[in-house]
């Protein structure tokens, strides 16, 4: 975004013409159009438009967000929707890819998991599917066990001495799911 009328357009331009004969990626791209008819994302979404035109054969542009968010952003513009033909859904993580992806990025910090902590992220899992609208990625994921990692650093700093094998441990206690 630019600082002043006129100044988004010009970067994004800057920014489309570094993507000619590749590709440009633009993620939450429904937040171009929060602000409104007066915003500057509207100056984005204009630029995009006749770029997506006038470059139709030198450029890939994706637009990435979530569904719902999506749809609306289309209808933002009236040049939009129909210069993206190819729409792909991807559905959320399941259950079990979640706990996966939790326990490899726990594993990747060298931490393990007890049985009865992977049962209680899992349970957590479970309970933040139930409850959140985008609980089927991995950011929630990765927000649960960081926030472990903490709780883990807190309970053992409660200690004079840790072993090894205690610092590598993630208990059922040290799994958090509250504020996410």
């Amino acid at each position: 975004m630019g600082e002043y009328i006129g100044h988004t357009a010009q970067k994004t331009r800057e920014q489309l013409k570094k993507a000619l004969g590749g590709v440009l990626f633009i993620d939450e791209a429904y937040s171009l159009a929060r602000g409104g008819e007066k915003d500057f994302g509207k100056e984005a979404i204009d630029a995009l438009v006749k770029a997506m035109e006038d470059n139709k054969d030198n450029l890939v542009l994706i637009l990435a967000g979530y569904r719902q968010e999506m749809d609306w952003f289309l209808q933002s513009n009236p040049g939009l929707r129909s210069r993206f033909p190819i729409h792909i859904d991807f559905p959320d993580y399941t259950l079990d890819e979640l706990l996966a992806i939790g326990k490899l990025m726990l594993k990747t910090r060298q931490y393990e998991l007890t049985s009865e902590a992977e049962d209680a992220l899992r349970f957590n899992l479970q309970l933040l599917l139930n409850t959140h609208r985008y609980a089927g990625n991995a950011r929630l994921v990765r927000n649960l066990v960081e926030k472990t990692v903490r709780k883990q650093a807190v309970r053992l700093f409660q200690k004079t001495s840790s072993s090894r094998e205690e610092l590598i441990q993630i208990l059922p206690e040290d799994i958090n799911m509250e504020d996410l």
